[in-house]
């Protein structure tokens, strides 16, 4: 079996300024992965976290969206000009996208 990998992404509910984000900008979102890899998972429990930047502090409310894919060095330059796309679209400073290994059994 082919190397897997599960890479996880913090989208959030509000933008910087605290306006929510449109579930349409979500939808697309996920419909991106969903169209590249034929699958998407995402977690309808409202992750909070805090952070601080230039000395302000922010407060985030976040969906997790995850993809379980191939590991080759393609995807990985996928996720990598995903992530600067979100961040754009989401008006943010950073998207956290993380990866790591998984074993499908």
């Amino acid at each position: 079996m082919n190397n897997w990998r599960r890479y996880e992404i913090l989208l959030p509910l509000r933008f910087n300024d605290g306006k929510p984000v449109a579930k349409a900008l979500l939808a697309a979102t996920v419909l991106e992965l969903e169209d590249r890899f034929g699958a998407v998972s995402s977690e309808t429990q409202i992750i909070h976290g805090r952070w601080r930047s230039g000395g302000k502090g922010f407060a985030d409310e976040l969906i997790r969206v995850y993809a379980d894919v191939e590991d080759t060095p393609e995807v990985r330059l996928f996720f990598a000009q995903f992530k600067e796309r979100t961040k754009a679209r989401f008006q943010q400073l950073d998207i956290w996208v993380t990866s790591h290994s998984i074993e499908v059994i």
